[in-house]
C-alpha cells in the first residue's frame, strides 16, 4: 500500500509535537521523499524525534521513562508545476497537441482517457478533469515516458518528460 507523501508528512510533525508540547516519547518514521523535477523542488529539513526508554520491569513497558532524545534529520521535498514554452517542447509534443485539438484519432489505446492525478502534483480538480496523451518517444519501443496532460480550462496543457514525476504548464505565448 502506498502512503502518501502529505500523510506521512504530518505523522512525522504530529509525533514532533507530541515530543516537543506533551513531553511524552515520540517515534516518527522517515518521511516518504517523492522524486521532483530539479528545476521545481525546494528541499527543507524536519527533525524527527526518537526517544529511548529503560524500563524497570520488562513486563510492564508501558511504565517507561523517557531518559534521553536523539534529533536526527529527514528531508522532506515538496514539488510545484514548472511552465515551459511551447517552442522548447520536442516536436513529438506538437504533434500530440496538434492530435488533441483535431480530436483524433490517437496512436494509442490510452490516448484519451481519464488521468487520475494520484501523484498530486498538479492542482487538486474532480475526477475526470484531466487527460492524458502520449508523447512520442523516438527508439522506444512502448509508449515511453512522456505524456501531455489537458485539463478542462482552455490552454491547460502540461508536459511531462518522466512519466508523472513532474509537469510543466506549456506556455503557448512564447
Amino acid at each position: 500500500m502506498r502512503i502518501p507523501p502529505r500523510i506521512t508528512r504530518i505523522g512525522a510533525a504530529g509525533a514532533l509535537a507530541s515530543a516537543l508540547l506533551i513531553g511524552g516519547t515520540a517515534v516518527a518514521a522517515p518521511p516518504a521523499v517523492a522524486t521532483a523535477h530539479p528545476a521545481t523542488t525546494h528541499a527543507s529539513t524536519a527533525y524527527a524525534t526518537t526517544a529511548h526508554t529503560t524500563t524497570a520491569d520488562t513486563t510492564t513497558a508501558h511504565a517507561a521513562t523517557a531518559h534521553s532524545a536523539t534529533l536526527r534529520p529527514a528531508t522532506v521535498r515538496v514539488t510545484a508545476v514548472g511552465h515551459i514554452c511551447y517552442a522548447k517542447l520536442p516536436s513529438q509534443a506538437h504533434d500530440t497537441l496538434k492530435l488533441i485539438e483535431k480530436g483524433g484519432p490517437y496512436p494509442y489505446p490510452q490516448d484519451g482517457t481519464v488521468f487520475d492525478n494520484r501523484e498530486g502534483i498538479l492542482p487538486d480538480q474532480d475526477s475526470g478533469y484531466y487527460h492524458e496523451y502520449t508523447v512520442e518517444t523516438p527508439g522506444s519501443p512502448d509508449r515511453g515516458a512522456r505524456r501531455i496532460v489537458t485539463g478542462e480550462k482552455n490552454n491547460e496543457d502540461y508536459y511531462t518528460a518522466d512519466h508523472y514525476e513532474s509537469f510543466d504548464l506549456i506556455d503557448r505565448s512564447c
